[in-house]
């Protein structure tokens, strides 16, 4: 009976030890798989963070990217512009100087006559002269403003006073001092006028 109850002792003895052994194992086994999910957490949130850095890189190159082509877009519009502008208005000082040649041959048709015998071959070889002069330079862009009859227009012309007709409507140009020119659309000089101030008549008793 004694070797029999020192049998089961010695079993249950074993049974506790194998339990105990087994509790560490599990234990172990525990703080091994836990080790290995903190270092993955700590790998994953390297790897997203590296992921959020790559990404920044490429939104702020993408952003640079984008900004260099816009601004070479604008300086190839620029120079564009500078090109058209270059080749538009090149002629205004040469053609500011003709100006004053073309007033000069008006001067001349105005003193002359084409039904006075001694007059009408100057007056008809100064017309032709002018008008194949406007021809030529009409072809580079310059333009005449002649504005008789016509709405005053501040933008092209000058006025130089306003009188009472009983012809011209209020705001007609009644009379051209001196013609006006445009280059390709822009003013080189302005007309000068004498603006209708609409019905009634000039006064001219002292």
């Amino acid at each position: 009976m004694s070797n029999e109850s020192n049998t089961a002792s010695q079993e249950q003895v074993e049974e506790v030890v194998a339990t105990e052994v087994e509790v560490e194992t599990g234990e172990a086994t525990v703080e091994s798989v836990t080790d290995e999910l903190t270092q993955a957490n700590f790998r994953i949130e390297e790897l997203e963070q590296q992921l959020a850095e790559t990404q920044a890189q490429l939104a702020e190159r993408k952003d640079v990217e984008l900004r260099a082509a816009a601004e070479t877009q604008n300086i190839r519009t620029r120079a564009a512009q500078d090109v058209e502008k270059a080749r538009k208005f090149a002629l205004e000082k040469f053609a500011n100087e003709l100006l004053p040649v073309i007033d000069n041959m008006e001067r001349a048709l105005q003193g002359t006559s084409a039904d006075d015998e001694a007059t009408k071959a100057i007056h008809e070889g100064v017309e032709l002269t002018m008008k194949g002069f406007l021809t030529t330079v009409e072809k580079f862009g310059v333009k005449q403003v002649d504005p008789q009859g016509e709405d005053f227009n501040p933008d092209h012309h000058q006025a130089i006073g306003m009188q009472p007709s009983a012809e011209f409507p209020a705001n007609k140009v009644m009379m051209v001092m001196q013609k006006g020119y445009l280059l390709n659309d822009r003013l080189l000089r302005p007309a000068m006028v004498m603006v209708s101030q609409g019905g009634g008549s000039v006064d001219t008793q002292a």
